[in-house]
């Protein structure tokens, strides 16, 4: 999942600021301290608010939390991460470097990599200091270490994975006819008119989109490791928004108007509005048939040759209130326990970052136990993970889509 956008324009207004003169963080070798120090702190989880079972494991993290090391967790609702990174920008500008009023962070992307450069993150390190960083696999989730091309340096802690998977209703559409790539999908379209279509950037759904068939078209992949040229920009997005002029018309309503996000496709993929939607959540279906938001017919598919992935993660920024509360937040979110639950699409189904080898055996035969949905893709069928491109490109893309499109919605 990529955590929403718009920061980039924000943050120029504390690019003139200096520096803030930010107070000592706890101790990270003294975590008895730190146990301490936080017991009757409220930790203000600023995290994306628009899935109902999210919000729920949230409430159970926040259960936790409280009976377990008596802090409070109240999760502050989110539509965009943008916001509650320029509560932080705007906090730094008062001068406010202590008692600000974000203590965690839901984060990736250009979000995580503007705090980064502006120094509003937690002292560099304090991630892989958490007592259950031990088991986080980052041997082969490169995504832990690298987030949309920028080094995490310890700056904010994983606690979830992503992939982008398809899905449709198999009593309505034929195996045998789903598209492979993003070529193959237009083409899908064309020939099943009204039937396809992606929520509005910045949708964070809807732009992952544009990622992924950018990925596909763009002459030279290797561009988007970097960030934007501003002299060839409008040259390497050109065949995206080619591809984009030729699906509008056969799109869902024309193009004229487009999914509100993944919930709303859900919606109208049960409806029959629809006859392929995605997420970026390989359990994504199997929850919703189990929540009874999905026909049982439904299943899911990728492309073989890779949809996008990522990392998704907390941090904790400089002037956070509750410092300790907040380290003991992302360790208990990074636990075996919590990733289990996490991943068990019951509860949301989204994939652990933790490594299997390095769990207690009881530990990895509970995973091993998870039912993961009929509609569930097996990690092997999932295909290769498509890096996502540098930070600059989806703020770039997302404004050029607005200028095109917008005055159609």
């Amino acid at each position: 999942m990529r955590l929403m956008t718009g920061v980039f324009a924000v943050s120029l207004l504390a690019a003139s600021s200096s520096l803030p003169a930010a107070a000592a963080g706890p101790d990270l070798t003294d975590w008895s301290a730190i146990e301490k120090a936080a017991s009757g702190q409220t930790v203000y989880f600023n995290a994306w608010g628009g899935s109902e079972n999210i919000n729920a494991y949230l409430e159970w993290v926040g259960a936790e939390m409280q009976s377990r090391y008596g802090v409070t967790v109240v999760q502050v609702k989110l539509e965009d991460t943008a916001s509650a990174v320029a509560k932080v920008i705007a906090e730094k500008a008062a001068g406010k470097n202590e008692g600000g009023s974000v203590d965690l962070i839901w984060i990736n992307g250009e979000n995580f990599v503007s705090m980064k450069q502006q120094d509003l993150l937690l002292t560099p390190g304090w991630a892989t200091a958490l007592p259950n960083w031990q088991y986080v696999d980052v041997e082969n989730q490169p995504t832990i270490l690298t987030d949309f091309t920028e080094p995490t340096d310890g700056l904010e802690s994983p606690w979830g994975g992503a992939k982008m998977v398809f899905f449709y209703d198999s009593a309505r559409t034929q195996a045998s006819a789903l598209p492979d790539d993003a070529m193959q999908l237009l083409d899908w379209a064309k020939k099943n008119p009204g039937r396809f279509s992606y929520p509005a950037p910045p949708d964070f759904i809807g732009s992952s989109f544009l990622k992924q068939v950018l990925s596909e078209v763009i002459d030279d992949p290797a561009k988007l490791a970097k960030p934007v040229e501003e002299e060839s920009f409008e040259r390497d997005v050109e065949p995206l928004f080619a591809y984009l002029d030729e699906l509008h018309p056969v799109a869902w309503r024309q193009g004229k108007a487009f999914p509100q996000n993944y919930p709303d496709m859900k919606q109208k993929l049960a409806d029959g509005e629809l006859d392929i939607i995605f997420a970026f959540n390989p359990a994504e279906a199997s929850a919703g048939i189990k929540a009874g938001e999905l026909p049982e017919t439904v299943r899911s598919f990728t492309f073989s040759g890779g949809t996008l992935g990522n990392t998704h993660f907390v941090a904790i920024p400089y002037n956070a209130n509750a410092k300790e509360g907040a380290l003991l937040t992302a360790n208990f979110l990074i636990s075996p326990e919590a990733q289990l639950r996490k991943q068990d699409p019951t509860y949301w189904g989204d994939p652990t970052v933790l490594a299997m080898g390095k769990l207690p055996e009881e530990d990895r035969a509970a995973f091993a136990a998870l039912d993961l949905g009929v509609a569930t893709l097996a990690p092997d069928q999932l295909g290769p993970v498509i890096a996502e491109p540098h930070a600059s490109w989806m703020e770039r893309i997302e404004v050029e889509w607005r200028r095109r499109y917008a005055s159609g919605n």
